[in-house]
């Protein structure tokens, strides 16, 4: 009797352990198949006018070569950094912000999640997501990103770059000047003249700005989106102080080496609005945003339409320009500024613009663009010791931007 209990008493154990070795290699399959599958963010179809012929067919390669790796091994983070630079540029090309950073940011977040190792791929990840957090303009945290690349026993270009626009933005300008000078010292090209170019504007030496934007254009390849970002950028520095000449032929030099470049066809819509040539205006403006959805071309247009009294016309578009600034939000795309300069500038409503600034300058409130809306904002609703406050927190780095003249003249 005691043995047969015995007997089915091991009898019994045996069967426990052996459900639960089934049992562990069931949830260790399972954990793979999990770990083995990654869910691989799409690519967007590029509209036809900026798809560039081979450009456009070199992207698309390269994202099926990326995506198929990574679907075949999770853990190749090569792969998926890769995929997280492509969807960056797409996001510049196409206009697709709400689809593309989070794209990205999903990208890095697996890889910084999950590889271990202290080594050039994960310092590459880090950059990468602080560059992606600037991009959507949550500077703190993109600083809090970028430092952690300090621990890393080699820093590269690309780095002190990030934190040098992490610095500006927070309105932290000795340091930004420190690790600008270390990133043009490291590689002087395209990236680090335009950001030594942005220093001497924000420091009042526009002219400075315009050499070493030239500079960095010089050092770029033509026709590349990145070589017509900074042509466009030499554009806007010389419309935003009055050359608007100059501004309009370097536009159509962009167009020369880049058909189809909506930002400079936008660009050529607003010099058109300057001179008050109206009707070519909308239609440039309509032009590049038939190429990508860029909220910014929609409010250009906008702006043409209210000077001609066409109130039916505005309020259908305002209406598709909030739609596309809450996309914006909902993709973690911080718009305060965007949100007050329409308010200030469509609307005249001086308290809206009001509460989204009041919002960002607690952000960031030594940033001299902040503190430059913020007196604007003041000046034109009659508060004149506000205004007062924050122009001189404008002014702290001795810019010359246009608009401290009119603050200045509607204080006077």
């Amino acid at each position: 009797m005691i043995l047969r209990e015995l007997i089915s008493s091991k009898c019994f154990l045996l069967i426990l352990i052996s459900a639960f070795i089934i049992s562990c290699k069931s949830d260790q399959r399972t954990s793979e198949i999990k770990e083995s599958t990654f869910e691989v963010p799409i690519l967007l179809d590029r509209s036809e006018k900026i798809r560039l012929g081979k450009e456009w067919d070199f992207v698309q390669n390269f994202y099926s070569e990326q995506k198929q790796e990574l679907s075949k091994n999770s853990k190749n983070y090569e792969a998926a950094l890769k995929l997280s630079e492509l969807f960056i540029k797409e996001a510049r090309v196409t206009g697709e912000h709400g689809h593309y950073y989070p794209s990205a940011l999903k990208l890095l977040n697996h890889i910084l999640n999950n590889h271990d190792k202290e080594d050039d791929l994960k310092y590459r990840a880090i950059i990468t997501k602080a560059g992606v957090q600037l991009s959507l303009h949550e500077f703190q945290d993109a600083l809090t990103t970028a430092k952690a690349g300090l621990s890393f026993k080699v820093q590269n270009a690309q780095l002190y770059g990030v934190l040098t626009d992490c610095y500006v933005e927070l309105g932290e300008y000795a340091k930004a000047v420190e690790t600008a000078d270390k990133m043009v010292n490291i590689k002087p090209d395209i990236r680090s003249y335009s950001r030594i170019s942005y220093l001497r504007e924000i420091h009042g030496d526009v002219k400075g700005a315009q050499e070493a934007l030239t500079l960095a254009i010089k050092s770029g390849y033509p026709g590349t989106e990145e070589t017509a970002w900074a042509m466009l950028t030499l554009g806007d520095l010389y419309m935003e102080y009055g050359e608007i000449d100059k501004a309009e032929k370097i536009y159509s030099e962009i167009l020369e080496l880049r058909q189809d470049y909506p930002f400079a066809i936008s660009a050529k819509g607003k010099v058109a609005h300057e001179k008050g040539q109206l009707e070519k205006a909308k239609q440039l403006q309509k032009e590049a945003m038939n190429i990508i959805p860029e909220v910014s071309f929609y409010v250009d247009l906008v702006k043409v339409l209210k000077e001609e009294n066409k109130k039916d016309e505005v309020d259908s578009l305002m209406a598709e320009i909030f739609l596309m600034l809450e996309d914006d939000v909902q993709a973690g795309h911080n718009m305060n500024m965007e949100y007050a300069n329409i308010h200030l500038e469509i609307y005249g409503d001086h308290e809206k613009a009001l509460s989204f600034m009041k919002t960002e300058f607690d952000k960031r409130p030594k940033n001299i663009d902040v503190n430059r809306m913020l007196a604007k904002i003041y000046a034109s609703s009659g508060n004149k010791s506000k205004a007062e406050e924050h122009l001189e927190k404008a002014k702290i780095t001795n810019s010359k931007h246009p608009d401290l003249k009119l603050i200045a003249k509607l204080l006077s």
